[in-house]
C-alpha cells in the first residue's frame, strides 16, 4: 500500500457498544495495515487478537512514546516536549522492568482486599448522597467520576483538606476539548503540584503509596525523586478517566440489559466476570497501546518496517470471533478474563487489581442500594465522548 492510498484510520464511535465499523472491517479484511492518521502522519493498526499480543510481548518494538515516529492522533506530546520524566508505559527493558518491581508489590490482590472497606466506604458516601439529593442524578458527576478520584487520592496520600485542588487540576488535564497547549499548562500545573507533595512525603514519608516508596528507596540507596513524580502522575491518567467510564458505561450497559442485571442481583458473586466482560465489551482505552518497531517485522505475512509506528486497536481484538465466539454479544456468563483491555506482556496494566475491585464493589453497591435505578432520558438521548484516547460518557442522568 503507497501513502497516497492508505486509508484514514477512523477514531470515532457511530455506535455506542461497538467499535468503528472500519476496525472490525480491519479484523475481518486487513488485521496488519498502513493507514493515516487524522493529523496527517501514518501508522500501521493491528486488529487481530494474536498480533496485538505478538507486538505487546516482543521486544523488537519499544513503547517509548517520545520516539519522533510515535503515533500521535490528537497534538499529544511529542519528543522533548514533555515536563515530566518519562512514565514507566514509555519504558523498554532493562529501565522498564527495574521501575516495575520497584512498585508492584503496591497492586498485589492482597493489598487491593485491604484497601476493600476504604472504597466501600468512599462508595456508600457517594450513594448516601444521591439517595438524600434531588432527582435525576447525573451519575458521572455524582458517583463516576468522584470514586476512582478520591481512591487515588487515597492511593498516594493526597492531603483530605487538598482534595478539591487535586480533583480541579486531574479533570482539567482529563478533559480533552482543550488546545494541546492548554494541555500542556494542566500538566505543568498538576506536576508542580505532585512535586510539591513527593518533597513533603520525603521529609515525612506517609503510610500511602507514595510514602512507601520514599522509605524503600532509601533502603536500597536509589533515591529518585523523578520516578515518583512519573510514577504518581501515571497513576493518576491510568487510574482515574479509565474506571470512571467504566463506571458510566458498565451502568448504562447493565440498565439496556435487564436480564443480565437480574441474574447480578440474584447472585452478587457474578459480578467479577460482569466486570470482566464488559472491559471486554468497551475497551474503553482503545488507542492506549501503541509502539514503534525496531527492526523489520512480520506479522501475518505484512511486514511492519524498522522506524515505523504501530496502533494496536484493541477494541477489534477484543471482538476476534477466533476467541471470543459470538463477539458481539454482551455475555456475562463468557469467560472474558483473557481480555485486552489492561493490554498484555510486560506493560500489562499495573493497577488492573484496584480497577477490578473498584467496580466490582461499584456495581454491586449501586444496584443493591438503588434496587429501582433506570435511565431517567430515553437512551437515544445520551451522549458518549469519543476523543481517540479514551471512550466515555458525557453525562448519564439516572433516577429511581
Amino acid at each position: 500500500m503507497t501513502a497516497d492510498s492508505a486509508e484514514t484510520l477512523q477514531i470515532t464511535r457511530t455506535c455506542p457498544y461497538a467499535p468503528p465499523e472500519q476496525h472490525l472491517r480491519f479484523l475481518r479484511e486487513q488485521p496488519v495495515t498502513k493507514v493515516a492518521l487524522p493529523k496527517g502522519s501514518e501508522a500501521w493498526v493491528a486488529a487481530r487478537y494474536e498480533d496485538i499480543r505478538t507486538i505487546l510481548s516482543d521486544p523488537r518494538f519499544t513503547a517509548d512514546r517520545r520516539h519522533p515516529n510515535a503515533p500521535r492522533l490528537n497534538g499529544e506530546t511529542g519528543p522533548g516536549e514533555s515536563p515530566l520524566p518519562k512514565m514507566m508505559l514509555e519504558m523498554d527493558p532493562p529501565e522498564h522492568g527495574q521501575a516495575r518491581r520497584a512498585v508492584i508489590g503496591e497492586f498485589t490482590v492482597r493489598r487491593m482486599a485491604a484497601l476493600r472497606p476504604r472504597i466501600q466506604q468512599i462508595v456508600d458516601e457517594h450513594l448516601d448522597a444521591m439517595l438524600a439529593g434531588p432527582r435525576p442524578v447525573d451519575l458521572v458527576r455524582a458517583l463516576a467520576l468522584p470514586v476512582p478520584s478520591l481512591v487515588i487520592c487515597e492511593l498516594l496520600g493526597v492531603p483530605y483538606d487538598e482534595h478539591d485542588f487535586f480533583q480541579t487540576h486531574s479533570a482539567q488535564l482529563l478533559n480533552r476539548t482543550i488546545t494541546p497547549q492548554e494541555r500542556q499548562h494542566a500538566s505543568l500545573e498538576l506536576a508542580i503540584y505532585l512535586d510539591k507533595l513527593i518533597r513533603a512525603k520525603e521529609e515525612d514519608p506517609t503510610d500511602d503509596l507514595l510514602g512507601r516508596q520514599v522509605i524503600k528507596q532509601r533502603e536500597t540507596g536509589t533515591v529518585d525523586h523523578g520516578a515518583l513524580l512519573s510514577l504518581a502522575f501515571l497513576l493518576l491518567l491510568a487510574g482515574h478517566e479509565t474506571t470512571a467510564n467504566m463506571i458510566s458505561l458498565g451502568t448504562y450497559m447493565l440498565l439496556r440489559h435487564p436480564d443480565a442485571l437480574a441474574a447480578l442481583r440474584e447472585d452478587p458473586s457474578k459480578t467479577a466476570g460482569a466486570v470482566e466482560e464488559l472491559l471486554r465489551h468497551f475497551t474503553i482505552a482503545e488507542f492506549a497501546m501503541m509502539r514503534v518497531a525496531l527492526e523489520d517485522v512480520e506479522l501475518g505475512g505484512t511486514v511492519i518496517p524498522a522506524g515505523e509506528g504501530v496502533l494496536m486497536l484493541a477494541n477489534a481484538g477484543n471482538r476476534d470471533p477466533e476467541v471470543f465466539a459470538d463477539a458481539d454479544t454482551f455475555d456475562i456468563e463468557r469467560d472474558a478474563r483473557s481480555h485486552l483491555a489492561f493490554g498484555f506482556g510486560p506493560h500489562q496494566c499495573l493497577g488492573q487489581s484496584l480497577a477490578r475491585v473498584e467496580l466490582e464493589i461499584v456495581f454491586n453497591s449501586l444496584f443493591r442500594r438503588i434496587p429501582g435505578l433506570r435511565l431517567a432520558v430515553p437512551a437515544e438521548q445520551l451522549e458518549f465522548k469519543d476523543d481517540a484516547t479514551v471512550y466515555g460518557m458525557h453525562e448519564l442522568p439516572v433516577t429511581w
